[in-house]
């Protein structure tokens, strides 16, 4: 066997047995097809619901190890709709979410614990009227393809359930207006392969 054939076998056997690195993919966050949504308490009666319609965000996604996955989102406090205009100026208002000084709630995750299959826990930092807290997330995988009419464009989803308490992030006033103090906050999210 001549030196090049030994050479090429050698390469060959090395790409053969060399251990396969499953990289992160990249993600941006579909905002049409996102929806951060929330619900408190008022006052026993039911409970108040809103969402926020402006959420952009990157994340990364490691499927073969999710641990090596993060998530960072921007949400824009004045794109709250609780179903009516006056509750929105309200809670816009400096007593509550002050949105003129402070126009974005910001999630960057800083660690994430697989539970299951499809499911983990999303620790991360939530910034909301200049304070920054740790919250989890428990999250859970649903599906990631192709869109039916567009191969290219891979698109994967997920949901997720947390909550927080208001007054943690200066929100004193909710417990004078009968609200939480405790808001449940629920997301779902699409983002798209770049």
């Amino acid at each position: 066997m001549s030196l090049l054939s030994r050479t090429a076998l050698a390469t060959a056997l090395f790409i053969a047995t060399a251990p396969v690195v499953h990289a992160a993919n990249v993600y941006t966050v579909d905002e049409d097809h996102t929806w951060v949504t929330f619900s408190i308490s008022h006052a026993g009666w039911a409970n108040a619901r809103g969402l926020f319609r402006k959420v952009s965000g990157n994340l990364t996604f490691d499927q073969q190890d999710v641990t090596n996955s993060s998530v960072s989102v921007v949400i824009a406090s004045e794109s709250l709709d609780t179903n009516s205009e006056q509750r929105d100026r309200d809670m816009g208002g400096a007593e509550f979410l002050n949105s003129v000084e402070f126009p974005e709630i910001t999630f960057d995750s800083t660690r994430i614990e697989q539970t299951g299959e499809r499911t983990a826990i999303v620790y991360g930092d939530l910034t909301m009227i200049g304070v920054s807290r740790e919250v989890a997330l428990d999250v859970v995988w649903n599906n990631e393809m192709p869109l039916p009419w567009d191969a290219t464009t891979i698109k994967t989803g997920f949901s997720a359930t947390g909550s927080i308490d208001g007054t943690d992030f200066g929100m004193d006033q909710l417990v004078a207006f009968g609200l939480g103090p405790k808001i449940d906050v629920e997301i779902d999210l699409e983002a798209q392969r770049q």
